[in-house]
């Protein structure tokens, strides 16, 4: 079920209405519509890979039962590296399978080895790379004596397979939403309506710039050979917008229909694009895996702490790991060590944390100087996810060596440079309402609440315009939902 589908439309209202008139009395009551709403939403997908997700579920719930029994240390991590393994193995088989096995053959064969790998014909489970990270993190904190383990099966089910973020996040932790689901919680009709905003905002970001974007994208990568330099760097740009419209809206999305329940999910995005260095954008780019990689793998390695070869290593393992969580492909781990490449120098002369305040921070403009630094990590940037949407190395390898040709000179000519034109007013219209918003939580948190109620419905009224004369007649699933 995706949240721009007709499906979604007729769920939401459905659930909505359960939640806050037949269910409300108790809170548990409320989990288990929870629960059955956020089952039933994955089944829609295919039923199938429910007994996986059940399965995952239950196993982290009993290995963290099983911790907290633990008299002897012995015994508790017997039944952390149980789960670690287990939720490890699941993931490996599903996503990186084929890729080991195909990346084995091809590396043998340079030495006259020839080697026919059994491949596994079979469907990513939609989700997994998600709902594993949120069974390992809740296993480790326990492990760690951070938290105790949940005997409600109900709540610790809930934490895992919670509809808004159950396909593509956030990557929850349990300190923040497990509390949240063991109180009373009450209609808050403020929080709602801000909701709602973020919700329309979300689907702007995802049916107007990342779908229109997509379709250029995807002409220009897809057929890259047939294009100039300058046609190859507009595919670029369009797969940046795209990329970030997609999963940010997915994100907005989520957080507003979580926040109809009374339920507030961790931020995932800070606009990212109006970042002055590499490491600033990591910090506003989805913010949920980056810390989660943070905390359970860089500051285990020892972090930026020690000598510069510790800081070296650990860099290139945290961007390298991040990248291979993308995809079982070499494109998604260059992108991640490209990455590395070019936080290195900011993290070796100490100015990772260079850029911690939100930029131009009450000005309207900002500066020549911060103007250029935007420019460039997003140059930085786009460059990187050439890689990260390229088929494969050699696509990406000549993909970049015909920007850096002669004919990055000329004037970009692909087709449908009319319907293109119109698309690009509106992404200014998109960057500006973004710029506006981005000392906020979202981009319409606190945009037109000041306004004449005219003005403000107008507003809102336009986006929606906007989204009704862009829509696409095939629903599109969001870029995430592959990883």
């Amino acid at each position: 079920m995706l949240f721009n589908s007709l499906d979604f439309a007729l769920f939401l209202p459905i659930v909505f209405v359960l939640y806050w008139f037949v269910f409300h009395k108790t809170y548990k009551s409320q989990n288990i519509l929870l629960l059955v709403a956020s089952y039933f939403f994955y089944a829609c997908w295919d039923w199938r890979f429910m007994f996986l997700l059940l399965f995952s579920t239950l196993l982290d719930y009993f290995t963290g039962l099983k911790m907290c029994e633990s008299t002897k240390l012995n015994n508790k991590k017997f039944w952390f590296w149980l789960s670690i393994i287990i939720n490890l193995g699941f993931l490996g088989v599903f996503k990186y399978y084929n890729f080991f096995a195909q990346s084995l053959a091809d590396s043998v064969a340079h030495i006259g080895i020839t080697l026919h790998p059994w491949m596994l014909d079979i469907v990513l489970p939609v989700g997994i790379s998600f709902y594993t990270f949120h069974g390992l993190s809740y296993v480790i904190d326990i492990y760690k004596n951070r938290i105790k383990a949940e005997k409600n099966i109900v709540d610790y089910a809930i934490f895992v397979s919670y509809f808004p973020l159950l396909v593509a996040g956030p990557i929850e932790r349990a300190t923040h939403l497990l509390p949240q689901l063991q109180v009373k919680r009450s209609f808050n009709y403020q929080n709602a309506v801000d909701g709602m905003r973020q919700i329309l905002w979300g689907f702007f970001k995802k049916v107007v710039i990342a779908d229109n974007c997509a379709r250029f994208a995807d002409m220009i990568f897809n057929n890259s050979e047939d294009y100039s330099g300058s046609t190859l760097v507009a595919g670029a740009l369009f797969f940046s917008l795209q990329i970030y419209g997609d999963f940010s809206g997915y994100s907005d999305i989520a957080i507003g229909v979580s926040k109809l329940f009374g339920i507030d999910l961790l931020r995932n995005f800070a606009f990212p694009y109006f970042s002055r260095d590499i490491a600033e954008f990591w910090r506003r780019w989805h913010i949920s895996l980056s810390s989660w990689f943070r905390d359970y793998l860089y500051y285990p390695l020892g972090g930026s702490q020690g000598n510069t070869w510790i800081k070296v290593r650990n860099t290139f393992i945290i961007f390298g790991v991040s990248g291979f969580w993308h995809g079982a492909n070499w494109t998604f781990i260059f992108w991640g060590i490209l990455n590395a490449v070019y936080f290195l120098p900011l993290l070796l002369t100490q100015k990772n944390r260079t850029n911690i305040d939100i930029v131009a921070k009450g000005k309207v403009f900002p500066s020549l100087k911060e103007l250029f630094q935007m420019t460039t990590t997003f140059a930085l940037v786009t460059l990187a996810w050439i890689f990260f949407r390229a088929k494969n190395m050699n696509h990406a390898l000549n993909y970049i060596g015909e920007i850096f040709s002669s004919s990055l000179f000329t004037i970009p000519k692909f087709e449908k440079m009319g319907v293109a034109l119109t698309l690009i007013q509106v992404i200014l219209f998109f960057i500006i309402v973004e710029w506006l918003g981005r000392e906020n939580k979202h981009a319409l948190e606190k945009i037109g609440l000041k306004w004449n109620r005219f003005f403000r419905w107008f507003f809102y009224s336009f986006i929606l315009f906007l989204i009704g004369m862009f829509i696409s007649n095939e629903e599109t699933p969001f870029i995430y939902f592959q990883f």
